[in-house]
């Protein structure tokens, strides 16, 4: 019979031939909601759960889709009510501080760190240096820390300026995906043992294949295979009232949002999210739609019905429901999270 194989000896001697190593597994611990419940449990299977630290997410759409909305506003402030720390790359000098205000963010230098960047390798040496001390520190002295790219799309790499300095047009021949892929997938390696995360917005452009009418994001598919999260938007418009009423005049986007890769949820979901202009997006936005289709809600005449887990029916008209009146979209959100609960423990449900 041979040698027993010491696991632990080859662990350590692992460990110490390859610098930053890191053995076992990364599931995230932290996560940071987008600002609604729909989109939530799109991306990640729960309703509160939106976007991962240790992970790089990307939101991608037309301009005026509410990218920056999500992502540099409801992404930024929630992840400051958590305590982590932001660091704001703006590549595309839009980012007033009066408007990140306004959706919540707190722009003070103990809570924001704003950056005004337009070259890739700018972004990844930032990015590099600070994981670098980063890692240096000790366990317990680590901040969570999420990074945020404003656009991917608008970053520019040397062989774009040089060209344009010299009055040379043609384009950088390629360079820019190439760039972009590594600059994710070295993020993607560095994040992924430690409370660090990424979260990128970039451009679509409309699809010329028949077979695939499905927006193409811009930079190349490279980037977008190391990414963990794609979320695709689509930009409509609102013509609705405070009350949900139609009207003629455009009182705010509809963004479509279709999740395109997720490792948490199933992917190639969507959702429309109402963002007006007067009020902001409600986080109940989407939510209506989203659980009738997964047969929660049934029709009944003019109405929509719920059944709870423990038999109360809650029968509302679809207004009602989507203004969450008397608290019923939180009551289905509660009633679902128990009952998934109970599919993945039967051990449990058939003790009690």
């Amino acid at each position: 019979m041979g040698k027993p194989f010491d696991v632990s000896k080859f662990r350590k001697e692992i460990t110490k031939s390859i610098d930053g190593l890191s053995i076992g597994f990364n599931d995230p611990t932290d996560w940071i909601s987008t600002g609604n419940f729909a989109l939530n449990y799109l991306i990640s299977g729960d309703w509160n759960r939106g976007i991962p630290l240790g992970k790089v997410t990307v939101f991608a759409g037309d301009s005026g889709a509410g990218k920056s909305y999500i992502c540099s506003g409801n992404i930024v402030k929630n992840a400051q009510e958590q305590g982590i720390f932001v660091v704001l790359i703006d590549s595309e000098n839009a980012l007033d501080e009066n408007w990140l205000k306004a959706l919540g963010v707190d722009t003070s230098d103990s809570k924001l760190l704003k950056l005004s960047m337009a070259m890739i390798d700018d972004v990844a040496k930032t990015i590099s240096t600070f994981m670098s001390d980063y890692k240096a520190l000790p366990d317990g002295d680590r901040p969570k820390v999420l990074f945020v790219i404003d656009s991917l799309g608008m970053l520019l790499t040397p062989t774009d300026v040089n060209q344009f300095d010299a009055g040379d047009m043609k384009g950088d021949m390629g360079r820019k995906p190439k760039a972009l892929t590594s600059l994710v997938r070295n993020c993607v390696n560095m994040f992924g043992a430690y409370g660090v995360g990424l979260v990128c917005t970039n451009h679509t452009y409309a699809s010329q294949d028949m077979f695939d009418p499905d927006d193409k994001i811009s930079g190349g598919q490279g980037f977008i295979y190391a990414s963990s999260i794609v979320v695709a938007m689509k930009k409509m418009k609102l013509k609705e009232d405070e009350d949900g009423n139609k009207v003629s005049e455009v009182n705010g986007i509809r963004a479509g949002c279709k999740v395109m890769k997720t490792r948490y949820a199933k992917p190639f979901e969507g959702v429309q999210v109402k963002i007006p202009y007067t009020t902001g997006m409600s986080p109940y936005s989407g939510l209506t739609d989203l659980i009738e289709k997964k047969g929660l809600l049934k029709r009944e005449g003019n109405s929509l019905v719920f059944t709870t887990s423990e038999g109360e029916i809650i029968k509302k008209f679809r207004k009602a429901w989507e203004a969450n009146t008397d608290g019923c979209l939180d009551t289905v959100m509660k009633d679902f999270g128990n009952q998934k609960a109970e599919v993945s423990n039967p051990e449990e449900t058939a003790d009690e």
